[in-house]
């Protein structure tokens, strides 16, 4: 890690990347790991530490793991990685004294390759950070990005510290309220969805055996995601539970067993007694999508560049292919001795992302107004539509295959191959 007093003295950076989640970590590794001769260096406005309070998972998709696997990190997070095993999806409501499932997918997308894991948010930042420290990527932490200008060679970026550093290419992956966006003028398409999503650990009694619920229910879906044991063989899931806004408020701040007996309405007791295993938090959702993903020598990666409903799952797995897209890009320029932030480059890598992640968008935007009600006869049709779906194996595996990040246009890295 490098301290502040080093990043005032820092220049001849040819790539900043602007925050130190696992889409910025996965960008500076993998940048690092396929051109070595790159000077590159991380600047995070969140304290030291702040990562390792993250009690969150995600649900790590199999081209996900793939490129971890060839960032040489996927080998530390794998014991400690649940395997999904199976998805099963319901659609009703709380009261409802029987869920019909509707639909199930296998959790395979080849022999022995699950679609997705869940995989804890620490040890996955933790593993990536590591990597980056073995390959002598500067970390420095603490400090924001305070403004920056642009020239025809580089870009100069001020930190709140009064430190200055320059590169030739600034990659924000600052998040879904992206500072670094809003500076460099990129308008968004945003609104908000009036819901919240409540997340969790719960402890059962039984284990879970690798599946992977989505309830569809009138205010939001209700996910229960299968979690590695603890170190004293507790059994776990990982709940994502969306609620309109003001419900989910009341729930996380109000009395612990009204939030349990809650809980429990949604989750069953087809696992045996539950307990939930940590503090609820909840979460605005909302849809934000950047009406560009550059601007002459700033690349836009991860939630800076698009937040989405979780419904489907992608938020995590978007960025990843974010990473992969541009890394691919920047190391074919760089090796063709290109100015890796020369506008007409960057512009190859929001080409490439560019219509997926719209379309993402928009399908979970559809998916959620089409199952966040209690509107009889569209829930007629979308029941029938699971239906269908269930009955038809080409579909299910198209599905499958969507889920796991292995469509069409696939990133390299993204395959498991080198870049």
């Amino acid at each position: 890690m490098q301290s502040r007093k080093d990043a005032n003295t820092r220049s001849g950076l040819d790539v900043l990347v602007a925050g130190a989640g696992y889409v910025g970590l996965a960008a500076a590794v993998s940048l690092k790991q396929a051109r070595p001769s790159l000077a590159i260096a991380l600047v995070d406005a969140a304290p030291a530490g702040t990562w390792q309070k993250d009690g969150r998972a995600s649900a790590i998709a199999a081209a996900a793991c793939r490129m971890l696997d060839q960032l040489g990190v996927w080998a530390e997070i794998a014991p400690r990685a649940q395997a999904i095993t199976e998805m099963i999806i319901t659609d009703s409501r709380s009261s409802d004294p029987v869920r019909p499932v509707f639909l199930t997918f296998d959790g395979e997308v080849a022999p022995g390759e699950p679609f997705a894991h869940m995989v804890a948010n620490k040890v996955l930042n933790g593993a990536l950070r590591r990597a980056a420290e073995e390959l002598g990527i500067d970390i420095i932490e603490g400090v924001a990005v305070q403004g920056f200008e642009t020239s025809g060679a580089g870009i100069s970026v001020h930190l709140a510290d009064g430190a200055a550093l320059k590169a030739r290419l600034l990659v924000a992956a600052d998040g879904v309220n992206s500072k670094l966006r809003d500076m460099a003028g990129i308008k968004t398409v945003k609104w908000e969805y009036g819901q919240s999503g409540i997340v969790c650990t719960v402890a059962h009694e039984r284990p879970h055996n690798g599946r992977a619920e989505e309830h569809f229910l009138p205010a939001g879906p209700f996910a229960t995601l299968p979690l590695k044991p603890d170190d004293d063989g507790t059994n776990r899931s990982s709940i994502v539970w969306v609620e309109r806004t003001q419900d989910a408020d009341k729930l996380v701040a109000g009395d612990d067993l009204v939030f349990e007996h809650e809980l429990e309405q949604r989750f069953g007791l087809k696992l045996g007694e539950i307990r939930v295993a940590d503090k609820p938090r909840a979460w605005p959702l909302g849809l934000t999508l950047a009406r560009a993903f550059v601007a002459p020598r700033i690349a836009l990666a991860g939630d800076a560049a698009h937040g989405i409903h979780p419904i489907a799952g992608q938020g995590l797995n978007l960025g990843f292919k974010d990473v992969a897209a541009l890394a691919e890009v920047i190391v074919e320029a760089d090796r063709l001795g290109q100015d890796i932030g020369a506008l007409d480059v960057l512009e190859r890598y929001q080409q490439w992302r560019r219509f997926d992640t719209v379309q993402m968008g928009i399908t979970t935007d559809v998916l959620n107004r089409l199952f966040s009600n209690d509107i009889g006869p569209l829930r007629t049709v979308r029941d029938i539509g699971l239906g269908l779906v269930e009955r038809m194996p080409r579909l299910k595996e198209f599905f499958i295959r969507q889920a796991s990040g292995l469509s069409g246009g696939t990133p390299r890295l993204l395959k498991g191959e080198a870049i």
